[in-house]
Order: C-alpha cells, then structure tokens, then sequence
C-alpha cells in the first residue's frame, strides 16, 4: 500500500493462512496487504467465517500465517516462517489487547488489574502501582482505582480493560469489538479514548468491529469477504467527541 511518509507500525504483506490440505483445504485469508500508521485508528469489519479473526490473530503472532510478511513497530518478526523465538514476550513488549469484555479478574481492584500486567513484565511493585494508577487517571477512572471489577459499570470496566493494554506502552493495540456491549454513547466514548490513545502514544489500532454506529471514529475501514480484503473510505464526516 502507498506509504504516508512515515513507517507503518503494522505492515502485512501478502499474507495467506489456510487450513487443511487437499480437497478439505480452506482458504481463510488470501494474499492480504495492510499498512497501518502511527496515529491511525483502522477498522476491520466482515461477515462471520470471513476471516476477521484470523487476520487478528496472525497480526497478534498468536496463529501462524501460511505464507507472507509480518513487520511489527519496524521489525520483521515473520517471512515465511517466524524469526522471533520468543513470541510470547514479543506480545507482551509491542502488543496490547482490548476484547469484547473486559475479563477483569474479580478478585483484584482496579489497580491490581492493570498492575498484573507490569509485574509479569517483570516491573517491580511500586513502578506497577504507580503507571496503573497513573493510566487510570489518564482514562478518567483514577477515582474508581480501589473499586472491584462488580463495583464497576460496564463503560468504567471497559476503560480499566483499556488501561491495562495499554500498560507496556504498546505501539500496537489490537481491539476485537470493544464496543459491543455498551450502549452507542458509550460505544462512542470508547472509540473517542482510543483516537485519543493512538495520538497521544503514536501508536496503531486495529479493531474488528460490526458496529455501524462508530465507522465514521476509523481513519479507514478494511472489509474482508471470503479471506480478502477491500478498503473503503469511513460511512461519513467524523463527528465532535461523544458527550461524556
């Protein structure tokens, strides 16, 4: 894809992933090409089976593409076979992830939930306290840092799921329908936080999503059919930051 006059963050380069051989092979993605930027908020939309997930998850170095290149924040970690050994701290250092639900453990607060993440990174106790709550204020829910994930409503649980992807200071965040349990105010707070997340930290989002109403918060919108991919300009004029 045509460059901006600046690295992307995210390059895929004619990636494929099938499963299967034979008669019984399928085609899950086909000859993919995708370029994501600092800065830029892309949105990944297509039917069920289209391929969505798996893309997400070649991206993630979670699943194995058949064939291709993967570049990640400069480096390629993938050219027709991986050329990181250790994928799991790869994913900790560059990647973070948002899912549908928050997935907070119940046991711990707020804080502890976002510190979980810097401790396993190997971040002494004190520094993991201190950027969870400091990441907590930055998203607008420092006053509920003591609360239990119960305690919390579904737009406050989803900010705390937010604050600890963003924990390791990824340049890259990968989001897998962020939005889909709120109400559309609050879906589009969401997306305003990660427009504001991805500028501030120069970092690249993707977020699969089948949410018509925030197409217009996506720099681009990417639609998979059949394991391609086609772009298309965002549904319309981004509009003024949600109401909070």
């Amino acid at each position: 894809m045509a460059g901006e006059g600046r690295q992307a963050v995210v390059s895929v380069e004619h990636v494929s992933k099938y499963f299967g051989v034979g008669a019984a092979r399928v085609d899950a993605l086909i000859d993919i090409n995708l370029d994501v930027y600092p800065g830029q908020v892309v949105g990944l939309m297509g039917p069920s089976g289209s391929g969505k997930t798996t893309l997400l998850n070649c991206i993630a170095c979670i699943s194995q593409p058949s064939s291709g290149r993967l570049t990640l924040d400069g480096e390629v970690v993938y050219d027709d076979r991986w050329l990181k050994a250790d994928l799991r701290r790869l994913r900790l250092d560059k990647i973070g992830f948002i899912f549908q639900y928050p997935n907070l453990l119940p046991f711990l607060d707020a804080t502890d939930n976002v510190a979980v993440v810097l401790r396993l990174a190997g971040l002494g106790s004190a520094a993991s306290l201190s950027r969870a709550v400091e990441l907590l204020e930055y998203l607008e829910v420092g006053h509920r840092r003591h609360a239990l994930p119960k305690q919390l409503s579904g737009g406050e649980a989803q900010r705390v799921a937010i604050a600890r992807a963003l924990a390791n200071r990824p340049r890259i965040i990968l989001a897998d329908e962020p939005t889909a349990p709120l109400d559309s105010q609050r879906a589009r707070i969401v997306m305003d936080l990660l427009r504001r997340i991805a500028i501030d930290q120069n970092a690249a989002i993707i977020c699969v999503t089948h949410d018509e109403m925030i197409l217009d918060r996506f720099d681009h919108i990417y639609r998979l059919r059949d394991g391609r991919l086609d772009i298309e300009a965002p549904a319309g004029p981004r509009l003024e930051p949600a109401a909070r």
